[in-house]
């Protein structure tokens, strides 16, 4: 069983900065593609960054490009997700998210195809 377990949620002012971090257990880390999606109050879950297995290809949602940043260490199990800049509307609950993949450089930018999920950490930006 895979078991994805983000941190690093927090209240920051807007223009401040957060790391959220996501560590895999129970399989090969590196065998996943990985995901960060958020959901706001109300709103869809939505696609926020996705890595591919080895960690070169990597691909943002329009309305983080330039301000978050995706990595992952898989000698750690662990992706993160450098967030700054943060605005108010990046409010929202992130998930970090698995896919299983055979290719080293695919990423997976699609919320259904995901195979796991972590619990979520809550992002609060305030104005």
């Amino acid at each position: 069983q895979v078991q994805l377990v983000e941190s690093g949620g927090g209240l920051v002012q807007a223009g401040g900065s957060l790391r959220l971090s996501c560590v895999v257990s129970g399989r090969t880390f590196s065998a996943y593609a990985m995901g960060w999606f958020r959901q706001a109050p109300g709103k869809e879950r939505e696609f926020v960054a996705a890595i591919s297995r080895s960690g070169g290809s990597i691909y943002y949602a329009d309305s983080v490009k330039g301000r978050f940043t995706i990595s992952r260490d898989n000698a750690k199990n662990t992706v993160h997700l450098q967030m700054n800049s943060l605005k108010p509307e990046d409010t929202a609950v992130y998930y970090c998210a698995a896919k299983s993949v055979l290719y080293n450089n695919g990423v997976v930018t699609t919320r259904s195809a995901y195979d796991y999920w972590g619990q979520g950490t809550q992002v609060t930006v305030s104005s």
